[in-house]
């Protein structure tokens, strides 16, 4: 099933409401938005290969090139909403698992219709033509000039050569009107140079499910998880409806998903359905092998689903999945929603995508809807690349290194999923973990080596959660800290897929990565909403409460040697804040370990003050 999913057009009588004219622009102090200069924060190489940032070798656009851009607006009474969003997972308000309908969010805490008009007529005055706005009017999108911009946003627009490609950014901070100051939030597609990455090791030679020695590790098909984390007595998802992220061609990874089910006759028959958020981009197939992973890994967890959409964007471009997060949110269908995407954190904040991205995950939680996020398979280092955009090339102990987490995973709105790898005994069983970190490979890349390792540590901008106290993480955390929870992502491990694009030419591959922990997070916790009406909603703060002091909830990461025969990558763990490489209760490294699913479904049932199934 197709669907393509436009927002709305504005109705051109909403113009006359608040028409501003250029004169008027002009003649109003400009504000700076949460979308910051980007182009001088740009590491990049000159033409004789020097490193330099990029407004040092950026040349203006053409004033007349066309670009689309999309306003992310704030969200109104933000003190309430927050208040509500705790209350919601407070057992004894009043709100406990009240979850608001998007209507009623909207109603709430969504931009007015006038805040609207005002941001729709700035962009029309500034030359900005197809404007169009999302259903719950956090989102209006535009096609314009770089001119356009100009006049908008007081900031130019500058192209340049960074990873191989010829991208561009603006050279100052994205700025409006002082009128719009307390209605928008930041402005997205005002740089191309940083974009989301598939969080996977990517496909290798499938390796086979035999008989091996107690403790090694082995690839698996998605069918055999539920065996391994525990879920025997709990039934499948049947009544979860799951959403996951996409972008590009989907034209292959349907064909892989209906493969997968005619190789395993015991699953329920499902025809996935596609929502195009925008236009459909039929040329991009780049992301098949991380959707071909998402889905099977998904659906074979989950033992089967009542339904299973991608939410499907253009690009892999911030403005666009941004869209896609929103689209899942506003159609306030899936309980579930899997994202195995992530990039690093300083460029999301610095394009204001961080903002943006937090607006819609808040709208989630209020509408009881889970995101999964995949932490990143760069360990500390997503910043850090080689020539092409290789995430986890971590400079030398004479370089300055740059410690970081990986955006959205570092959202408090999201459950933030990491990986381990997995050792089984030779019959199949579960037979403990450790932290995955597999030391550095090659990237093909010249003489650059990367590090394959979970992503985890401490947000450098998002504030810590009520939920995440000092008790939990450690004094001294201000902010953020990641993963929550997670599950298998070692390559030697990995998960036994249907690609038809696989890198290696076979059909049948094994990939590894946190991409694959993400959507088995999501496919459990669909088998968890499935068995109690649906109405679990975002559980941080419910297994935050339950897992310290209840461990046999989870599988914990209590080895501390590293995956297969690598060494541990040097100062992961010591110079990195919070790292670990492995620890029982909570570590920035491997969270509190993997769920242990049908005793988290057992304690759901005999504490409904923390789980409320009605």
């Amino acid at each position: 099933m197709r669907f393509n999913m436009q927002f709305a057009l504005v109705p051109l009588t909403a113009f006359v409401l608040t028409t501003l004219t250029g004169a008027a622009i002009a003649s109003e102090a400009w504000v700076a938005t949460r979308t910051d200069a980007f182009l001088g924060k740009i590491n990049t190489k000159d033409n004789v290969g020097n490193d330099v940032t990029a407004d040092k070798i950026a040349s203006e656009m053409t004033p007349g090139e066309l670009k689309s851009i999309t306003v992310s607006l704030q969200l109104r009474n933000q003190d309430q909403l927050d208040q509500f969003l705790k209350d919601l997972q407070t057992p004894g308000s009043a709100s406990y698992h009240k979850y608001l309908t998007p209507e009623q969010f909207a109603a709430q805490f969504g931009p007015t219709q006038a805040q609207v008009n005002a941001v729709v007529s700035h962009l029309s005055a500034s030359g900005f033509k197809n404007i169009t706005i999302s259903p719950n009017r956090t989102l209006i999108s535009g096609d314009g000039t770089v001119a356009a911009v100009a006049q908008a946003f007081n900031t130019k627009l500058k192209r340049f050569t960074h990873h191989g490609r010829n991208v561009y950014a603006n050279e100052s901070a994205a700025q409006v009107p002082a009128s719009l100051q307390h209605i928008v939030g930041s402005v997205l597609g005002l740089q191309n140079a940083s974009i989301h990455h598939p969080t996977n090791t990517g496909a290798h030679q499938a390796q086979k499910t035999t008989v091996t020695p107690a403790g090694t590790e082995v690839a698996h098909t998605p069918t055999q998880y539920p065996g391994i984390y525990g879920a025997v007595k709990i039934p499948a998802a049947s009544n979860a409806i799951v959403g996951t992220i996409a972008a590009g061609n989907m034209t292959y990874t349907l064909q892989d998903f209906a493969t997968f089910l005619s190789n395993n006759p015991s699953l329920p028959k499902i025809t996935p359905t596609v929502v195009y958020v925008g236009t459909e981009n039929t040329s991009d197939e780049s992301g098949e092998v991380e959707w071909a992973l998402d889905s099977q890994v998904i659906y074979g967890t989950a033992g089967g689903l009542k339904q299973l959409i991608f939410y499907t964007a253009n690009s892999m471009e911030d403005a666009a999945l941004t869209a896609a997060y929103n689209a899942a949110v506003t159609a306030n269908v899936a309980r579930v929603v899997n994202v195995s995407l992530g990039q690093c954190e300083a460029d999301a904040k610095s394009s204001g995508s961080q903002a943006a991205d937090d607006t819609v995950f808040k709208q989630a939680v209020a509408q009881g809807i889970t995101f999964a996020v995949a932490a990143g398979d760069a360990g500390p280092y997503n910043c850090d690349t080689d020539s092409q955009g290789n995430p986890g090339v971590a400079k030398t102990t004479t370089q300055k290194r740059t410690y970081d987490v990986s955006e959205p995973a570092s959202s408090p709105y999201v459950i933030a999923v990491g990986g381990t790898a997995l050792f089984t005994t030779s019959s199949g069983a579960y037979n403990g973990q450790a932290v995955w970190n597999e030391g550095t490979a090659s990237t093909g890349v010249g003489s650059a080596v990367r590090l394959w390792a979970t992503g985890g540590g401490f947000s450098a901008y998002e504030p810590a959660p009520a939920w995440q106290t000092a008790s939990i993480v450690g004094s001294g955390h201000t902010t953020r800290g990641l993963p929550d929870i997670v599950f298998d992502a070692a390559q030697a491990s990995g998960t036994n897929i249907y690609i038809n694009q696989a890198a290696n030419g076979t059909a049948y591959a094994a990939v590894g990565g946190t991409s694959m922990a993400a959507p088995m997070f999501a496919a459990f916790w669909a088998r968890l909403e499935s068995a109690h009406g649906n109405n679990l909603g975002f559980p941080a703060s419910a297994l935050y409460k339950a897992i310290p002091a209840n461990p046999g909830l989870v599988f914990p990461v209590t080895n501390a040697t590293v995956d297969g025969d690598a060494v541990n990558y040097t100062g992961w763990s010591t110079t990195y804040p919070g790292m670990k490489a492995a620890a029982s209760g909570w570590s920035a490294a491997t969270g509190f370990g993997s769920l242990n699913i049908d005793a988290v479904n057992a304690y759901i049932t005999a504490n409904p003050t923390v789980f409320p199934t009605k």
